[in-house]
């Protein structure tokens, strides 16, 4: 999830290695590699931040907020994330405090995600310690799978398990996480939200010739998304419908959501999903 100067397809210089691939994933090899950088200038650069304080009434109450996730919770590429963002909309909207702590990490699974919840007991209190939870996961689960397709190295006599295999293992982890959340925080007396996934590669894989492929596994973890979620009490922020249109035929980069990657969402991004989390109130605390 990254940045090379140099190195890119379209209007951006090319590399030499992208030269070689064939026409219909050269701009997605180019792609990977400028994101790639970029995530490692982000782990590098974001070591030791995410915290911090919107709001500073001495009359209201502090609400504890600890956001997890991957690369989007990290705010990467972006000024401000929608973390940052979405605090400060709980303390415009509700007048309290909001001292947030920003778990999220660039590059995360939701293997890494349910790893921490089950493992980490520093992860774990800062959980169980919030009033407002929020995470975002499955973007890199789905792109690593992504990537293996459109390098034929998949798997499957039609080349598609390591999606099928993807979406499996994805929901297994998600409702794992859910458990975990809601045995840490109650859904009674803390704002719990969560959000499905857009996709970035849209227009990439219209033009492959591959959207029709792909884009159903999406669809199917949305789907999961939206469904283990409301069964257990938690409003889901409807960031595909936001990016990628009612029928998930736009690409977010026509709507200029994404980052100089093509991948990340830029601070239009963020705002977009900060909003889309603004849209589901902050029961049951106001």
């Amino acid at each position: 999830m990254s940045g090379v100067s140099g190195c890119s397809v379209g209007h951006k210089p090319r590399c030499s290695p992208c030269i070689e691939l064939p026409m219909k994933v050269r701009a997605l090899f180019c792609s990977r590699i400028l994101r790639s950088v970029l995530a490692l200038l982000a782990i590098l650069t974001l070591a030791g931040c995410g915290a911090g304080t919107s709001g500073h009434n001495s009359g209201a109450p502090t609400w504890n907020y600890t956001a997890m996730g991957d690369s989007l919770a990290a705010g990467l590429i972006a000024e401000e994330g929608y973390v940052g963002r979405y605090a400060s909309y709980v303390n415009i909207d509700t007048g309290a405090n909001v001292d947030t702590t920003n778990l999220g990490v660039p590059g995360w699974t939701s293997a890494d995600l349910l790893n921490s919840l089950e493992n980490d007991p520093a992860f774990r209190n800062q959980v169980s310690g919030a009033l407002v939870v929020t995470w975002d996961i499955g973007g890199n689960d789905l792109n690593n799978a992504h990537s293996q397709f459109t390098q034929n190295n998949c798997g499957g006599t039609d080349g598609q398990d390591c999606l099928r295999n993807t979406v499996a293992t994805f929901e297994q982890n998600w409702s794992a996480i859910i458990t975990q959340i809601t045995a840490l925080r109650s859904t009674s007396n803390t704002i719990i939200r969560t959000m499905d996934i857009y996709n970035p590669y849209v227009a990439s894989d219209m033009q492959a010739g591959i959207f029709d492929i792909t884009e159903p596994y999406l669809d199917d973890v949305n789907n999961y998304i939206h469904s283990t979620a409301a069964a257990a009490g938690i409003p889901v922020a409807n960031v595909h419908q936001a990016f990628n249109g009612a029928d998930g035929t736009t690409d977010p980069g026509t709507l200029g959501l994404l980052a100089v990657d093509n991948f990340h969402p830029n601070d239009a991004g963020h705002k977009v999903i900060a909003d889309q989390l603004r849209a589901l109130g902050y029961q049951p605390l106001h």
